[in-house]
């Protein structure tokens, strides 16, 4: 007996959402399995390159992610040597964040991956498809922020 796969039967709206949940549940995993870095850290590093040191709040408004994250992040890429946190000597409430030279050595690395990932993700697609792409999932974005 065949089992009947219930997306065959779904509007095609909800066919759009439950592949765009799929595709946010899956990118990030298969990111980091590949690059050796969760996308979220990739872009807290890339962020301290621009920089010579900035204030974690600030870090944390520029990436958007919540305080108790980035101090996990921040945390943890700590432990592994790619970044240095200190207290503001102008004032002990506002902790600053510097990547370490070990830190700036990876970044290369890493933008080095994930452009390889990229390339892999987008296989198959030309250029006129990936400027579409960019365009609907701009427009997507606009959508949720109306939200």
């Amino acid at each position: 007996m065949r089992r009947l796969i219930l997306s065959e039967y779904q509007p095609e709206e909800e066919r759009i959402f439950e592949l765009l949940q799929a595709l946010n549940k899956g990118i990030a995993p298969k990111f980091e399995r590949c690059a050796g870095i969760s996308p979220t850290r990739l872009r807290l590093l890339h962020e301290l390159f621009q920089v010579d040191e900035i204030s974690q709040i600030a870090l944390q408004k520029e990436i958007d992610i919540d305080a108790a994250a980035i101090t996990r992040h921040l945390k943890c890429m700590e432990e592994y040597g790619t970044i240095t946190r200190r207290n503001n000597p102008a004032d002990n409430r506002v902790t600053l964040v510097c990547l370490t030279e070990q830190g700036r050595g990876k970044v290369a690395s890493y933008r080095e991956e994930k452009k390889r990932f990229i390339s892999s993700l987008l296989t198959g697609f030309n250029d006129q498809e990936q400027t579409v792409l960019i365009d609907m999932l701009n427009r997507l974005q606009h959508n949720i922020n109306l939200l």
